[in-house]
């Protein structure tokens, strides 16, 4: 598995599809494994993709924090280093989004950029509801570990998914076992999106975007997304009625046919 390192941080990440064809590198979102974003890599089969860790993920290392959302744009940009890319599509979710604007707006090396459930910070942005993050902050003590990886995860879903899809969530939940982040570093992780802002520099990003997201996202409400569409320039803007927080998992074949069409486009 190759390796990158930035600052003394190592960097795990994997890469997969034709090496001479348009790159496009994922960034996940908080807490999240790469392991998050196996629907879109499958469904971007004909690109060559890059998938990482985030700094107190899976196979990652797991410095001391608090962590900034700088320092992981500075990451992103060691592992495109390390692989020898120098632009890329890049692709963000959630607090993957978050890097996913700083790594554009610090470095200039985004072809394009994609944010899903994700946003612009600042004091226009609509926080996380505080039921929300009770739910994935205070997880009963009784619960064992699946207990709480499904706890956690229910206001990311809807409902009727998690009902549905039970041998799906129980194999998510193993993953999220093998390589999310730990508390600690959730934590960390979690500081550097409180203090995330890049509204007054939205108008730096000057690729084209596309910006997906939620009707019904109750980790980070829709309204943030309009934000973006409406503070970026050359942008597409798709919004999934009823869609929660994990769109990309839930509604990943509207959210591949957008990416597709997209990443055809630019």
């Amino acid at each position: 598995m190759p390796t990158a390192t930035n600052d003394g941080v190592r960097l795990s990440y994997d890469r997969d599809g034709p090496p001479e064809a348009e790159t496009v590198v994922f960034v996940e979102g908080l807490g999240y494994g790469r392991w998050m974003w196996r629907w879109q890599r499958r469904a971007l089969s004909e690109y060559d993709t890059i998938r990482w860790d985030n700094r107190g993920t899976g196979d990652s290392g797991t410095p001391e924090g608090p962590y900034t959302i700088g320092q992981m744009a500075e990451d992103l940009a060691a592992v495109m280093d390390d692989a020898g890319v120098e632009s890329a599509h890049v692709v963000g979710a959630s607090m993957g989004g978050m890097i996913a604007q700083q790594f554009t707006v610090d470095y200039g090396r985004a072809d394009s950029l994609t944010l899903l459930c994700t946003t612009p910070g600042g004091p226009e942005a609509v926080p996380t509801p505080a039921e929300t993050q009770e739910r994935i902050f205070d997880v009963p003590e009784a619960y064992d570990e699946r207990e709480r990886r499904r706890y956690k995860m229910a206001p990311a879903m809807t409902e009727s998914f998690m009902r549905d899809n039970d041998d799906l969530i129980e194999r998510i939940i193993d993953w999220r076992i093998e390589s999310d982040a730990s508390d600690r570093a959730l934590s960390w992780q979690a500081g550097a999106v409180e203090s995330f802002d890049l509204h007054d520099r939205l108008g730096e990003i000057g690729v084209p975007a596309l910006v997906v997201h939620g009707t019904a996202d109750r980790v980070v409400p829709v309204q943030n997304g309009r934000l973006l569409a409406d503070g970026l320039g050359d942008v597409e803007y798709h919004e999934l009625d009823g869609a929660p927080h994990l769109c990309f998992i839930e509604r990943a074949d509207a959210v591949n046919d957008a990416l597709r069409g997209f990443l055809a486009d630019v």
